[in-house]
């Protein structure tokens, strides 16, 4: 096991790593290597690779940190993966060691993750992890023979832009997003204080596509309604978060702008869309069974206590 070194091929290794068993989970190499150059520091971010010693090839992969974003400090994240062709051999155990070690040595007290089928499941049950209750359900959709509907009216005095409207002063969205993050359902929950953060994180990720993404703006100026847009710069589409604020909600805005970025997205050439759903998010899975998502694969969370 080494670390990941930047500016290397490590970036296209953990790549390939990542589509072959995340095809749901768009990146890119950009990504990969930003994910690591431009971690905030609060999240004490590691990124580790396992490596064949007979071939070098790169065939684990750990990422691992604490969110510092959490509404409860102390919560330690790990995402585990190994290539199909080298499980049983110990390297996923390997790695979620590390991951133990790694974040209870940086102060968690526990750890967080998420399994996607049934021996991911069985393996981290059987390392002591128990489940929180929470799943996450990744849906798809072919934008080459999908019937997308159009946006629903909007109500008088309310307008559908996206958000390279915003131009280089996006607080707004921040400020909408701060907002509907307190309602997103997570075992632990989160909390959106910090402008410049966001501003790293997520307006200036390299997967955000502004000129896809969405917002309905209030008559008195605030955004209302938004959906974040992610791409991989080929024909690969994925939505991020899509919120309404409180005020606001019931009026069909979350459909709305949906609509206007996936018909966008089509429009500039992408293939397939990709989404996710929380299990309590009943108002979303309505909204996602209306474009006409169809369900790919579910992640069940896992946490144990470290120390």
């Amino acid at each position: 096991m080494r670390d990941y070194r930047p500016r290397t091929d490590d970036a296209e290794s953990v790549l390939r790593i990542r589509r072959l068993l995340l095809p749901f989970n768009l990146s890119t190499a950009e990504a990969v290597e930003t994910g690591v150059t431009a971690a905030h520091p609060d999240s004490r971010f590691r990124l580790v690779l396992g490596e064949d010693d007979a071939s070098g090839r790169v065939v684990g992969v750990l990422r691992a940190g604490v969110d510092h974003q959490s509404k409860e400090p102390g919560q330690g994240y790990a995402g585990v993966l190994v290539h199909p062709d080298h499980r049983g051999q110990g390297v996923g155990s390997a790695l979620l060691r590390a991951a133990e070690e790694h974040t209870a040595g940086v102060g968690a007290r526990v750890l967080r993750i998420w399994a996607l089928d049934e021996p991911g499941r069985a393996f981290t049950q059987k390392r002591g992890y128990q489940p929180t209750g929470h799943a996450l359900h990744y849906l798809g959709l072919d934008l080459t023979s999908a019937v997308l509907p159009e946006p629903p009216p909007l109500p008088s005095g309310f307008s559908l832009r996206d958000t390279t409207s915003l131009g280089d002063d996006p607080r707004a969205l921040f400020d909408a997003d701060a907002e509907v993050v307190l309602d997103e359902p997570d075992s632990v929950g989160w909390v959106l204080d910090d402008y410049e953060d966001w501003l790293a994180h997520d307006w200036n990720d390299p997967l955000h596509d502004r000129a896809l993404s969405s917002i309905v703006v209030a008559p008195d100026g605030r955004i209302a309604a938004f959906t974040t847009a992610h791409s991989d710069g080929e024909n690969r589409y994925r939505s991020g978060i899509t919120g309404v604020r409180r005020d606001f909600r019931g009026l069909g805005l979350a459909k709305a702008v949906k609509s206007h970025s996936l018909h966008k997205a089509r429009a500039t050439g992408h293939r397939l869309a990709v989404t996710s759903n929380n299990d309590e998010n009943a108002p979303m899975r309505a909204v996602n069974t209306w474009f006409g998502y169809a369900h790919g694969t579910t992640e069940v969370e896992y946490v144990r206590p470290l120390g």
